[in-house]
């Protein structure tokens, strides 16, 4: 079977369905509708070898009723340290349809992780990848002691094989056992779905509950158009919620998921073709990069072809933008003013139809062709996308349905839809959510979607939101449950904005407000945003709470600095340290609209990358904590 294989379309009275107790009573009504139609896809020998809904429901069953006769009960928990690859969604399925809740985390596990999550969830039975990870287990014999261990690769004679696994449980389905469907008449739609630790930038990882109702209630809300013929390309950690909520998703449509991962996207992309993905913010941010590293080798014809196409795209899908009501607008306008930018709008339009349509049929094509050329949108989350990648790329024709959540919230609160897609913003609220905005420091309620509260749009403050997708509370830790939940509302940590038309925008987070000594709030992501625009800048971060200015520490983009190959010797570099300085006053300046207590005093390149698991989380969000703590001394010395 080909990547290119079409789908089965189910009947057209078969394509509604009731709501579903559990993700696993809607796994199985997939599993019924599409039986044959190619649920995943994963690459073996470069080639992607397809499972149908059908097997993957054989291999479930089997796996849940081998689990069982091990002594798996309702309501366990069970570990699933993994990442994407077929045995992980037959784990997760067979948890699921055995009446259990999961506990996922990455191949990656650290060792603090682990003394961490092992005892706090209780788990009894845990799936790891390989032996790399069972050694990793094994270093904490105190800790996985009582914990059955189930290996999903390799071969290990003193711990059971998921494959052995799923035939012995084959074999006692053949001889009539029935347990899993007992253990899945007393599921509710209460009972927990998965129990995911957050790997949050502060603190140590909390155990967030959350319920099948929870992800019933994204499932059947999304206002994203997900089809049967869709092909899924899942290239983000499933463990996390925003990957797994797109499986879920492709699962309830009936539509198939292909496994990729960073050394093979390229390919994948190609040789795929995926109509929707789930995305983050780094990824488009590394494909720009890498588009504007080729035009910098291109010839001096080439560029000025690409620079005309992008400004006539720009003002041609702008001039469309605006007539749709998608353009940005956080401070509303008078009637008068919108029907001249209307007439205006029209006009260019009419204008530039005919030079947009060569153009991006001569340049901005290609650009579509590199993700396949049939990408419909990708959701992109787990952080903000800067602007003006945001930008680049709907202009080229990719549409980015931003979205905005978090683990506590099963995770989208809001997303760009087609109809209602406004760059710099995440989108209209999720259907049967509620929001308010209140002012951080009064608690005044600025803006709310209930009925009869103010409607003040384009006023920042704290976002609260309640629906059915918020968690039932941290795992055995109801004081910090009650920190952020209370009376149904959820505290988000994050600070944002309404739009004039009607879609929420973040501007940062209230955690990470920086108040300087002077008394004023400095919302640090927008400024490492517009850093981060430079090619002479990696990473960052802006650091000056309770300090007279603001200041920097940074990572060099080494690939622009020749004459080095290790960060240590950049970090000390006249030359780079002067190229730095001049992006950091050209960008952050009164010219590009911050205030004088908003910019970067000074800086400090650091001596080596931010890594995943370290610096960086999960979903490559920098840990603030680990970083002012790591380079304390590096940050005093630019106040001394």
């Amino acid at each position: 079977m080909t990547t290119q294989t079409m789908a089965r379309e189910a009947p057209a009275s078969q394509k509604q369905s009731a709501s579903h107790r559990s993700v696993a009573h809607l796994f199985l009504d997939s599993a019924e509708r599409y039986a044959e139609n190619p649920a995943f896809a994963t690459r073996e020998g470069g080639h992607f070898q397809m499972t149908t809904y059908a097997q993957l429901r054989e291999q479930a069953e089997s796996l849940a009723t081998a689990l069982i006769d091990l002594g798996l009960k309702p309501r366990d928990h069970v570990g699933i340290f993994a990442e994407n690859r077929l045995e992980w969604i037959q784990a997760d399925l067979a948890v699921l349809l055995a009446g259990a809740a999961d506990v996922p985390r990455g191949a990656d596990v650290t060792d603090p992780d682990i003394r961490h999550i092992v005892p706090h969830s209780g788990m009894r039975f845990l799936f790891v990848e390989n032996t790399t990870v069972l050694e990793k287990m094994r270093r904490h014999p105190d800790l996985i002691k009582g914990v059955t261990l189930i290996l999903m690769s390799g071969q290990d004679a003193d711990v059971y094989a998921q494959a052995d696994l799923i035939r012995r449980g084959r074999e006692l389905r053949h001889q009539g056992d029935r347990r899993v469907e007992e253990h899945m008449a007393g599921l509710s739609s209460d009972d927990l779905f998965t129990l995911i630790y957050t790997s949050g930038t502060t603190g140590a990882p909390k155990g967030v509950m959350l319920t099948h109702a929870n992800m019933i209630s994204q499932l059947e809300r999304i206002p994203v158009p997900i089809r049967t013929d869709d092909r899924v390309l899942s290239i983000l950690p499933v463990w996390h919620i925003f990957e797994r909520v797109f499986e879920m998703i492709a699962l309830g449509r009936g539509c198939c998921t292909y496994y990729s991962n960073v050394r093979s996207l390229r390919d994948d992309m190609k040789n795929v073709a995926p109509t929707f993905m789930a995305s983050a913010p780094r990824l488009w941010e590394s494909v720009y990069a890498g588009i504007l590293t080729n035009l910098e080798k291109a010839s001096p014809v080439r560029r000025g072809l690409f620079a005309l196409t992008l400004s006539v795209s720009r003002r041609f899908r702008g001039a469309l933008r605006f007539l749709k009501g998608n353009e940005l607008d956080i401070t509303g306008r008078s009637s008068f003013l919108s029907m001249f930018r209307a007439l205006w709008s029209i006009v260019e339009v009419l204008l530039l139809a005919v030079p947009f349509f060569l153009l991006d049929r001569i340049v901005l094509k290609k650009i579509r062709a590199a993700t396949g050329g049939a990408l419909r949108g990708t959701c992109s989350g787990g952080g903000a996308l800067p602007y003006h990648v945001d930008l680049f790329f709907n202009d080229a024709g990719i549409p980015v349905l931003e979205g905005y959540g978090l683990t506590e919230t099963s995770p989208v609160l809001s997303v760009r839809t087609p109809d209602l897609l406004v760059p710099g913003t995440v989108g209209p609220i999720y259907p049967d959510t509620d929001l308010r905005i209140t002012d951080l420091n009064t608690g005044e309620l600025l803006f709310t979607t209930e009925a009869g509260g103010p409607k003040r749009r384009g006023v920042k403050g704290e976002i609260h939101v309640r629906g059915p997708q918020i968690m039932k509370g941290y795992y055995k830790d109801q004081a910090a449950t009650d920190k952020v939940l209370k009376d149904g509302w959820f505290n988000t940590g994050d600070l944002g904005m309404m739009t004039y038309n009607d879609c929420l925008k973040i501007t940062g987070r209230s955690k990470e407000t920086i108040v300087l000594l002077n008394g004023e709030n400095v919302e640090p992501v927008p400024i490492e945003n517009t850093l981060l625009q430079s090619p002479y800048i990696r990473q960052l971060i802006v650091v000056g709470q309770d300090k007279k200015y603001l200041t920097a520490l940074i990572v060099p983009e080494i690939e622009k600095f020749p004459g080095h190959k290790e960060f240590t010797t950049l970090a000390i570099d006249p030359e780079a340290l002067s190229v730095i300085r001049d992006e950091v006053k050209r960008l952050i300046s009164a010219e590009q609209g911050f205030k004088s207590f908003e910019k970067v005093v000074d800086f400090r390149l650091l001596p080596k990358p931010f890594e995943q698991g370290d610096e960086l989380t999960g979903k490559l969000s920098v840990k603030r904590h680990v970083v002012t703590e790591r380079y304390a001394k590096l940050i005093e010395s630019m106040y001394e």
